[in-house]
């Protein structure tokens, strides 16, 4: 399935309002930087008049649009893809690079997507917590599951019940295989949005997807949690954790650990009664 994406450049002020409105116009995935931002959004989804009207109120900022093919990520990684290491307690490494039985946690990726490999900052934030949170017997839902190794990780911390989602084709492909390549069995992968799953009990939630998303889900995920369920946040700036934290209040969801990497966020929140 071919891919629209589009580059963005303006000023750091407006990129919160500009993804929130493209998000609206049918782009599911974003990527901030120095400049401005990237969004993706499958190539059906696209609405070219839609972002013409859009970017015609805003005289200082521009931005380009591309078709993007599917692209063979092992070929590409192979190339440039070097392990992570986590805290040296655990190497994401792909299946080409060789084994090392000696890190307490091992997770192998085959690459079909950019995003979700431990690279980024967010990603390593979550499996450092999830090295440190208690998933004995615990009921686990990764929101936004792309390679699929925070459900992963859940596996290998002891999981009971994992419940993995996403809205792109590319990532239920690629988490499938990389279940596979680490022994994760009985995962429950659903394609679609979050009011796919009907599940009211989890112990924990896990969503990795950027600010506005979150914001705008919070609910949905403090309504599929335990009382005293843990919910695990990132995909935001350091600068962003006020914004959540409020809108988690509302919802009964209250901070209880935080980290930041390179100005991105991680926040872990529980579930009480109101």
């Amino acid at each position: 399935m071919d891919f629209i994406t589009i580059k963005v450049t303006c000023d750091s002020a407006l990129t919160d309002v500009l993804i929130a409105e493209l998000f609206e116009a049918g782009f599911d995935s974003f990527q901030e930087f120095d400049d401005g931002f990237e969004g993706s959004c499958e190539q059906s989804q696209f609405d070219e008049k839609k972002v013409e009207v859009l970017f015609k109120q805003f005289s200082k900022v521009s931005y380009t649009v591309k078709e993007q093919e599917k692209i063979n990520w092992n070929e590409e990684w192979e190339k440039n893809y070097n392990p992570i290491i986590v805290e040296n307690r655990c190497i994401v490494r792909a299946s080409f690079h060789e084994p090392k039985p000696e890190f307490e946690y091992e997770i192998i990726v085959t690459p079909k997507m950019s995003f979700g490999t431990g690279h980024h900052a967010t990603t390593y934030q979550v499996l450092d917590y999830q090295m440190e949170l208690d998933h004995q017997e615990k009921k686990v839902l990764d929101v936004g599951t792309g390679t699929g190794i925070l459900a992963i990780m859940a596996a290998k911390r002891g999981a009971i019940k994992i419940v993995a989602t996403d809205i792109d084709d590319w990532c239920i492909e690629n988490s499938e295989e990389n279940f596979a390549l680490n022994n994760v069995k009985g995962v429950e992968l659903i394609k679609g949005e979050i009011d796919k799953v009907k599940q009211a009990d989890f112990d924990i939630v896990i969503a990795n997807i950027n600010k506005n998303v979150l914001l705008d889900q919070i609910g949905d995920y403090a309504r599929r949690l335990k009382l005293d369920g843990q919910l695990i946040l990132s995909g935001f700036y350091e600068s962003d954790i006020s914004d959540l934290e409020s809108e988690a209040m509302k919802n009964g969801l209250y901070k209880i650990h935080s980290t930041t990497r390179d100005k991105w966020a991680m926040l872990a929140l529980e579930k009480r009664s109101v």
